[in-house]
């Protein structure tokens, strides 16, 4: 989750909230792809999760990382919370339940952002090691209850967690049980914003299939495939998950502020305090409906930008596009979801081939699709179309697209290397999730234990 901002710039007109997009344009020369990833700590000696409190917490990795790596402390009412690293490294932050999570900086190609993924890997093994963690690559965590579950001490995720209950059934889960891998992509104007996030939006049920990595919970089989996705079918819908009106022909900048204006807030931050504002949107925020209760608050930029982040659609809009659908997992996947993306989005020729691919899903059939691939993964269908068939297609696309872009490592290989892990997944027509499951009803004879083997970085 990014890093909330401080900024005081007055919010006056509609204009500025617009220009905020906007001003993401960027000429493709300047296209960029940030990647970023989440892992569960847990105690190699116990299996336990890890508390922020402690010699051995949390807070105690975060210290060690930043003597590491040399990184400034991110706190929070003077706790620290995570790390900022210079002009273009990056940042870490922790999530609600302490997953442990490297927001990468905007690289220009996928040999760079998994050459990043890796030395984060090392650095946070090492200092694991230290302290007695491992790090699992899931998408949930399979063993630890909810009551079990540690909680960090962050401001904003206290507004959250009060707030979650009122709007859906699920949002407790997704804070504080799962983990994903993210890819952020950039757009030259409105149009190639539209059509980026129109293919992507349509296509996320198939990063899901193709990713799905959570199939347990409490101990046991959850039922699920992606559990993760499972939970995104009702944590706070108005805010988060499937937004179909984002298919509309029509949709653009103008619309998405159209849409955050109307979501309830979580917070501002005055006087490096968090203030919940859940009780109002952020229109009536924006037209003064709040200064009977806080007087003198006017609306800031920084309120605008700190909203935004914290809207949680399948494709978020920002000054990039971010790719929310995949389920976190082992290192190869980390380096695979940029090269899927980049591949699909970042080749004119590609693009038109999956435009052309997903053009006849409708928004209502995305939106079935995307509430059965939590169960079916590959099975899942879409105008008789299974995901296992999708994926073959979508794969070919998204390797033309890396060859054409042509940029090679030392050893003279493109970034369709990185494809190969969900090309493994097609070809043996099973998810991670399903091998994990034949796993424990196999080799591991009901040792759920065993994932902390199999699954740690």
């Amino acid at each position: 989750m990014a890093r909330d901002t401080v900024d005081d710039r007055p919010l006056e007109d509609f204009g500025q909230m617009l220009e905020w997009f906007t001003s993401g344009c960027k000429p493709e020369a300047d296209w960029r792809i940030g990647t970023e990833h989440e892992k569960f700590a847990f105690y190699t000696d116990s299996h336990a999760p890890v508390p922020y409190e402690g010699d051995r917490g949390i807070e105690a990795l975060l210290k060690s990382m930043q003597a590491e790596l040399g990184w400034e402390p991110i706190t929070d009412e003077g706790r620290i919370i995570g790390l900022a690293g210079g002009d273009g490294e990056g940042a870490i932050s922790i999530e609600p339940g302490g997953q442990f999570e490297l927001s990468g900086a905007p690289l220009e190609n996928v040999h760079e952002t998994c050459r990043e993924s890796n030395q984060h890997l090392r650095a946070i093994k090492s200092v694991g090691k230290e302290l007695g963690m491992g790090f699992l690559g899931l998408g949930s965590s399979p063993v630890w209850t909810f009551e079990e579950t540690p909680r960090m001490p962050k401001s904003r995720y206290k507004i959250m967690s009060a707030y979650m209950p009122k709007v859906g059934s699920r949002g407790l889960d997704m804070m504080y049980r799962t983990a994903t891998i993210q890819a952020n992509l950039d757009f030259s104007d409105e149009t190639d914003m539209r059509r980026k996030l129109q293919v992507s939006l349509k296509l996320q049920p198939l990063a899901t299939a193709l990713f799905a990595n959570s199939p347990f919970t409490n101990g046991v089989p959850n039922g699920e495939l992606s559990w993760r996705a499972g939970v995104w079918r009702d944590v706070d819908n108005q805010r988060g998950g499937y937004q179909p009106q984002m298919l509309d022909p029509a949709f653009g900048f103008e619309e998405y502020v159209n849409w955050c204006l109307d979501i309830p807030m979580y917070f501002i931050i005055r006087d490096g305090g968090y203030v919940d504002m859940t009780h109002m949107t952020f229109r009536d925020f924006f037209e003064g409906k709040a200064s009977g209760e806080l007087p003198g608050v006017v609306p800031t930029m920084g309120d605008w930008s700190n909203h935004v982040s914290t809207l949680f659609p399948d494709v978020r809009l920002k000054r990039f596009l971010e790719m929310r659908g995949a389920d976190g997992g082992p290192w190869r996947r980390i380096c695979a979801l940029p090269a899927l993306w980049a591949g699909l989005l970042y080749d004119t020729q590609a693009l038109n081939e999956a435009e052309d691919y997903v053009r006849d899903w409708t928004a209502e059939e995305v939106g079935t699709l995307r509430n059965s691939v939590p169960e079916k993964g590959l099975d899942a269908e879409i105008c008789d179309t299974s995901m296992l068939e999708a994926g073959r297609r979508i794969l070919k696309i998204a390797r033309g697209g890396l060859e054409r872009r042509g940029y090679l490592n030392s050893e003279g290989l493109d970034e369709r290397l990185f494809l190969v892990p969900l090309e493994e997944v097609v070809a043996a027509r099973r998810t991670s999730a399903e091998n994990l499951l034949w796993m424990y009803r196999g080799p591991w004879e009901g040792d759920i234990d065993r994932v902390f083997e199999e699954m740690a970085y």
